[in-house]
């Protein structure tokens, strides 16, 4: 549970880290409050709220099962770990 919440945190710090690389790369000072003025910081979190929005309906709508498969655990058979698959179809 705790790796999609890092990853969305992460898609939403992208535009401001770009946002100080380029500031970096313009020499301008990253540290001074007039490089982030509070139109620039709502533009970004607007942009990063728009990344993880679309982020998000990706993970819902790509991710995961197909529909109505089912899912087999890993199991012991004839003494050797099979890993878990995804049978299609609901049936085995």
């Amino acid at each position: 549970m705790i790796r999609p919440v890092l990853t969305e945190i992460g898609i939403f710090l992208i535009p401001f880290a770009v946002y100080a690389l380029f500031l970096i790369v313009t020499r301008s000072d990253v540290l001074n409050q007039s490089s982030w003025p509070m139109s620039r910081v709502a533009q970004l979190a607007l942009g990063s709220l728009l990344l993880v929005i679309v982020s998000l309906i990706f993970l819902a709508e790509f991710s995961g099962a197909p529909p109505d498969s089912t899912y087999e655990p890993a199991h012991l058979e004839d003494g050797r770990l099979v890993p878990g698959v995804e049978r299609p179809g609901g049936h085995k």
